[in-house]
C-alpha cells in the first residue's frame, strides 16, 4: 500500500544517511521502525483484567425460576 507522510526535515535526513550506509531503502526502514513499535507495544501492554464484581451467593433467590433473567432481559429489551 502507498502512503504519504511527513517527516521532519532532520530525522529524513539521519533515516536517509542510515538507509545509504546499510544499502537498503527509505521505505524499508520505515516499515522495520513501524513493526518494531508495534512489537514493543504488542509486548509491553499489560493484559486487559475485567473487576472482580461477583457476589456471595447462591445464585437466584430461592423460590425463582431460572427463566426469570432471562424473560427479564428480552422484556427490557422490546419496551
Amino acid at each position: 500500500m502507498k502512503m504519504t507522510i511527513d517527516i521532519d526535515d532532520e530525522l529524513a535526513e539521519r533515516v536517509m544517511a542510515v538507509a545509504a550506509e546499510q544499502g537498503t531503502s527509505l521505505d524499508a526502514l520505515v516499515v522495520e521502525g513501524l513493526r518494531l513499535v508495534l512489537r514493543r507495544r504488542t509486548e509491553a501492554a499489560p493484559p486487559y483484567l475485567l473487576a472482580d464484581l461477583s457476589v456471595c451467593g447462591d445464585g437466584l433467590a430461592p423460590g425463582l425460576p431460572w427463566e426469570l433473567p432471562r424473560e427479564l432481559a428480552y422484556d427490557d429489551a422490546e419496551r
